[in-house]
């Protein structure tokens, strides 16, 4: 079984002065995908905070970490740079799907600089900090994620191998 770690990235939720609705939407997601969520993070937008979560985790082995906010224009958007000051290998793949998918949802799509990579074994995706929009996104990915966890893990030979890839 795969392991799903969530970081919500939020100063008013951190700050227990608005509840986190975005990081339930993701254990939810996760427990229809078969995953065992690992840990949950609420933490304030602060470019350190996140990238030594995000390095904790993967140190710590989750398969999978999912972030939700910081993902904009704002002055204390920094996720997406704090993502990419960890992630060892890029895989723009997934930040590519979602902002193409969501275009056909919202023209704010273009404001997006959601990133994803890979550090050690982890898989990292950066998320939306919205709930609707964090479920629409999972849909759009979902499909990939498991054969990236099972190829990160060492669990196939190859592509040809991958129940999702006709033989």
């Amino acid at each position: 079984m795969y392991t799903l770690g969530i970081v919500t990235i939020s100063d008013r939720s951190s700050a227990g002065k608005r509840d986190d609705a975005s990081g339930p939407e993701i254990e939810s997601w996760g427990g229809r995908m078969g995953l065992r969520v690992a840990k949950k993070s609420i933490i304030p937008d602060d470019f350190e905070t996140i990238k030594n979560t995000l390095i904790q985790f993967s140190n710590e082995g989750i398969s999978l970490i999912l972030t939700t906010g910081g993902t904009g224009f704002a002055v204390r958007d920094v996720t997406p740079e704090a993502t990419a000051a960890v992630i060892e290998r890029p895989s723009p793949g997934f930040a590519e799907a979602m902002r193409a998918k969501s275009l056909e949802v919202t023209h704010n799509a273009m404001l997006s600089r959601a990133v994803s990579g890979i550090r050690g074994a982890s898989l990292i995706i950066n998320l939306p900090g919205s709930p609707k929009a964090v479920r629409e996104n999972l849909q759009f990915i979902e499909k990939a994620i498991p054969h990236a966890l099972e190829l990160l893990k060492g669990s196939l030979d190859g592509c040809e191998n991958s129940v999702n890839m006709p033989r």
